[in-house]
């Protein structure tokens, strides 16, 4: 791997970080549709890093889910939770940019927090398992 994708790919992963971040800050601020973007984006963010590193290519946010699905979720490389997980995410940040009268609420969102911050730790394990990269984001 060179220097400029194990670079791209800590980028990505650094951003999942930020951006887990994010959600939990609204999430104390009971911002709860806001919160639900941003843990979408952090796992999205993470996904990325991981198609990447091993050369699978996605143009849109649904090339990323089919992509992880196919690759990491139906092999068994990672549990079906993380895939459900994903893929609800999705959903439910594409419902509450653009649905009218979409309000999440706490009791979903803070088990969520916890479940990406899983899945985002379980990405960087993958990555870092990885002998060819070095990740400087953990």
């Amino acid at each position: 791997m060179t220097k400029e994708q194990n670079d791209y790919i800590n980028y990505r992963l650094q951003r999942a970080t930020e951006t887990l971040n994010d959600a939990r800050l609204l999430a104390e601020n009971e911002r709860w549709n806001s919160s639900i973007n941003r843990l979408y984006y952090a796992c999205f963010y993470a996904v990325s890093a991981l198609l990447y590193s091993q050369s699978i290519e996605a143009r849109t946010h649904k090339g990323v889910r089919i992509k992880f699905m196919g690759e990491f979720i139906k092999t068994g490389i990672f549990d079906k939770d993380f895939g459900k997980l994903f893929s609800d995410l999705f959903d439910w940040r594409q419902e509450g940019d653009y649905s009218d009268f979409v309000s999440f609420d706490k009791d979903l969102t803070i088990p969520l927090i916890n479940k990406s911050e899983e899945f985002i730790t379980l990405i960087k394990a993958f990555l870092k398992s990885n002998e060819t990269l070095t990740l400087t984001v953990l």
